[in-house]
């Protein structure tokens, strides 16, 4: 959501909450599930939270769990984006030095809830200075804005050859150690 120079994260600014609830605290799903379930939801159409709520809620009560989830991830923000929307016009906020203190002291806050997640999601997935080269290579070449480069459908299939060539290597090599 924007409001004015004033934008609000999505669903990244919730997945620490989301994974601290139902894997550490409720411990519907182990940690593994949790990375999978969330690799699924990114890949999803919609709201990144959502989507997680209405799988653990269909795990959990079926239809009508996922029902229940998919509303309660969602009004909450509908109500508070809705009352903002509302009483606070972008002339508002621009208007009032109050306000605009304390959209500027938000900031801060939507940050470490975005960064919070993709860190322990980076360390669940064993991820390290060796293993993150490559996104960083990716993304700073699609920045570039050269021709060819910079473009992000070369490099959607260059990972999806890699990772079959990935997968049939490992799959090979485990059935030459059952094999044996």
């Amino acid at each position: 959501m924007k409001i004015g120079a004033f934008t609000f994260g999505g669903g990244w600014a919730m997945i620490s909450i989301i994974e601290r609830e139902i894997v550490d605290n409720h411990k519907w799903i182990a940690k593994d599930e949790f990375l999978d379930l969330l690799a699924i939801a990114q890949a999803m159409p919609g709201i990144l939270a959502v989507n997680i709520a209405v799988v653990i809620g269909d795990r959990l009560k079926g239809v009508k769990g996922s029902m229940a989830a998919a509303f309660g991830t969602i009004l909450p923000s509908f109500l508070i984006i809705l009352a903002i929307a509302i009483f606070l016009t972008p002339e508002t906020i621009k208007n009032n030095e109050v306000l605009t203190r304390i959209f500027k002291g938000i900031r801060p806050a939507v940050v470490a809830l975005i960064i919070a997640p993709v860190i322990t999601t980076a360390r669940t997935a064993k991820i390290n200075w060796k293993t993150i080269i490559i996104p960083i290579a990716v993304a700073l070449l699609i920045y570039s804005g050269l021709p060819v480069v910079s473009n992000p459908i070369l490099y959607i299939v260059l990972g999806g050859i890699g990772g079959y060539i990935y997968y049939t290597h490992v799959t090979l090599k485990q059935r030459k150690e059952v094999e044996q």
